[in-house]
């Protein structure tokens, strides 16, 4: 069974692999890239393996969250993930992305993300949404990008490392990504 879902010229977006832990939990640990994150660095190795063993399992077309693993083609490494979590509709989903910082700053982002959105928008879903810590500004560069309007901003809204953030909204239909 190949675990491949789409690729590109640098990248492959595939399922996660066991062998994908000590990348996971390297870029996951880091400081800057959890700064924005709901997680706490560092990763213990434990726990990147749980949670790389659960990615692994888990069934891209269900309901729930579905953690794409975003691999550099040339040197065959783990890079970053791009998250899904589908509506119990079927016809909405929200995402999210992580990098690891050695690679941000190429494209690979941007790259990835656009391959998971040819994906669900392929499957039949309606509308993609994303939201950001409101000065995580790279992130919300990445979604203006891939043409995602910003759909509002939530003043004070999350508890998130003993502060409360703003949270900035976007939103991409089906209609809008085919055009772009």
């Amino acid at each position: 069974m190949s675990t491949a879902f789409a690729s590109t010229d640098r990248l492959v977006v595939r399922r996660f692999r066991d062998e994908d832990v000590p990348a996971f939990a390297a870029y996951r640990s880091e400081p800057e890239v959890a700064r924005y994150q709901s997680w706490t660095a560092p990763v213990p190795p434990v726990e990147a393996r749980r949670l790389v063993t659960e990615f692994a399992a888990a069934t891209e077309e269900m309901p729930g969250w579905f953690q794409y693993a975003v691999e550099l083609r040339a040197e065959g490494v783990l890079i970053g993930d791009v998250a899904v979590c589908r509506d119990e509709n079927g016809r909405r989903a929200e995402l999210g992305f992580t990098l690891a910082p050695a690679y941000q700053g190429r494209g690979y982002a941007t790259e990835a993300v656009r391959c998971v959105l040819n994906r669900l928008f392929d499957a039949g879903l309606h509308k993609v949404c994303a939201e950001c810590d409101a000065r995580n500004l790279a992130s919300a560069r990445l979604l203006d990008r891939l043409g995602f309007k910003r759909e509002g901003l939530r003043r004070e809204h999350t508890w998130l490392k003993n502060e409360w953030t703003d949270d900035m909204l976007f939103g991409l239909l089906a209609r809008d990504w085919r055009v772009s």
